[in-house]
């Protein structure tokens, strides 16, 4: 008998099906002459309910079906008698297929956040984390129908990589060499000796090497794991995280931030269409303002306002910020937020930042003072993406480089990619887990990710 998903036994619409489920046992609550079993296959967040009969064979193994112990049933639906459920299944047959000793961790009980992260293997069993990890898996799908259905062509660029791009210097190094070795002492590092020849790093981003192929391919995309050697230990900071990261040939600023206000818009429209269940999880007890939030940003057109205009309105607001507002200065989160959810009530794309504080390869402007960037800005989290018109000219970028303190013998094949045939282009970047935290309301990205990678922790 072919097994059949818990979410497809609660959705049936016939009361005759004499199916197979295989899960774990949620809760067992007895009586004289049967007991009830809530079975979870990680299908769906709601139990499916077993009634196994007294008369059973098999019942006589029933002090063995404990929370978190997996088994194998079969049954026949029959309409529920309940109120929370449709059908329940009447046992023919159990099959114990692996015990929970009572060490289980998982009892029927509250347990929290920061309790769960120390179990990570466990965790996705729960039911937050299995709407969470439901949700990331279909987040994904969505990502990538939204570029498939606009010709885009999905691109894997390297973990490994000897470019940085962002010019921070957080980065983590890979290396086969020996440290008690000369070659790799701190008076100085012969990298000739190391496996690749040159140093070599994780990425912290996939835009340069995607820049190769829409100079190639027109519009394409990277979607994949980036990492960053930053010492933070915030709720919003990781050191490993996925990116989604388009690049588009013959596209100016306008175009990008046309691109990116419609993938924003286009997820949260997703994720309210397909995860309802989940969603109404994550309002209950995650965050109550979150479906306003969400239909917030998918029900308002975006306000697009200067960098410049920005300070300005930050300036004359009359509040006081934790953080001193400057011109020259990133926007921080308290900012970002102001502009979204008191001064515009709408989600905001902010562009034209001050050059000096952009990486080498946003376009200058003709203004000699800022740069064809931006970022998109949505209430509680602020920034969520931010991209660039690219430069574009040789002389131009070869310039910005040498600002940077880069050495162009490094970048050779970006610069070439200048010399040969170069045409208008941009991109943007959306941290996934960002993302994640902003459509479920979840406030610490150690709860987005499977197997967080943090400072000082490296488990599983």
């Amino acid at each position: 008998m072919q097994r059949t998903l818990v979410k497809n036994a609660l959705r049936s619409d016939s009361d005759c099906e004499s199916i197979l489920i295989q899960g774990w046992i949620r809760t067992r609550r007895d009586s004289k002459d049967f007991s009830f079993l809530a079975i979870n296959d990680g299908s769906c967040l709601k139990n499916l309910q077993v009634i196994v009969d007294a008369t059973l064979p098999d019942y006589t193994k029933i002090d063995q079906l404990t929370t978190g112990a997996s088994v194998s049933i079969e049954g026949k639906l029959i309409a529920s008698q309940g109120k929370e459920q449709k059908w329940e299944l009447a046992a023919r047959k159990i099959d114990i297929l692996g015990i929970a000793d009572h060490t289980y961790p998982l009892q029927k009980k509250g347990h929290t956040s920061e309790y769960l992260r120390e179990i990570a293997h466990l965790r996705p069993r729960s039911n937050l984390f299995g709407c969470l990890f439901r949700v990331r898996s279909r987040l994904a799908y969505a990502i990538h129908t939204f570029f498939q259905e606009r010709d885009f062509v999905y691109i894997h660029t390297p973990i490994i990589t000897s470019s940085d791009c962002e010019g921070a210097g957080e980065l983590f190094r890979v290396t086969t060499l020996d440290p008690s070795k000369p070659e790799a002492s701190k008076d100085g590092i012969d990298f000739s000796k190391d496996f690749f020849g040159k140093p070599t790093y994780l990425t912290v981003s996939g835009q340069l090497e995607a820049e190769i192929f829409a100079c190639a391919l027109s519009n394409v995309y990277t979607f994949g794991p980036t990492f960053r050697a930053e010492n933070s230990n915030t709720s919003r900071h990781a050191s490993e995280f996925w990116m989604i990261e388009p690049e588009m040939a013959f596209c100016d600023l306008n175009g990008d931030m046309d691109l990116a206000e419609e993938f924003v818009k286009y997820l949260i429209r997703d994720f309210l269409n397909h995860c309802q269940e989940d969603l109404e999880l994550f309002a209950k007890f995650v965050d109550k303002e979150l479906l306003k939030r969400l239909e917030f940003v998918v029900d308002r057109e975006f306000k697009r306002i200067p960098y410049a205009e920005a300070i300005d309105i930050l300036r004359e607001s009359g509040k006081t910020f934790e953080y001193p507002v400057q011109h020259g200065a990133n926007l921080q989160s308290e900012h970002e937020r102001f502009l979204t959810e008191e001064h515009f009530k709408c989600p905001v794309t902010v562009f034209d930042y001050p050059r000096e504080i952009k990486p080498f390869y946003m376009r200058a402007n003709d203004d000699g003072t800022t740069a064809a960037a931006m970022d998109v800005l949505v209430p509680r989290i602020g920034e969520i993406v931010g991209g660039s018109q690219r430069e574009e000219r040789l002389d131009v970028l070869a310039n910005n480089m040498k600002e940077h303190n880069l050495n162009l013998d490094t970048y050779w094949w970006y610069l070439d990619l200048r010399r040969y045939g170069s045409v208008p282009h941009s991109g943007f970047g959306l941290g996934f887990e960002r993302m994640l935290m902003f459509i479920t309301g979840v406030a610490n990205i150690r709860d987005i990710i499977p197997f967080p990678r943090t400072p000082g922790h490296a488990e599983f």
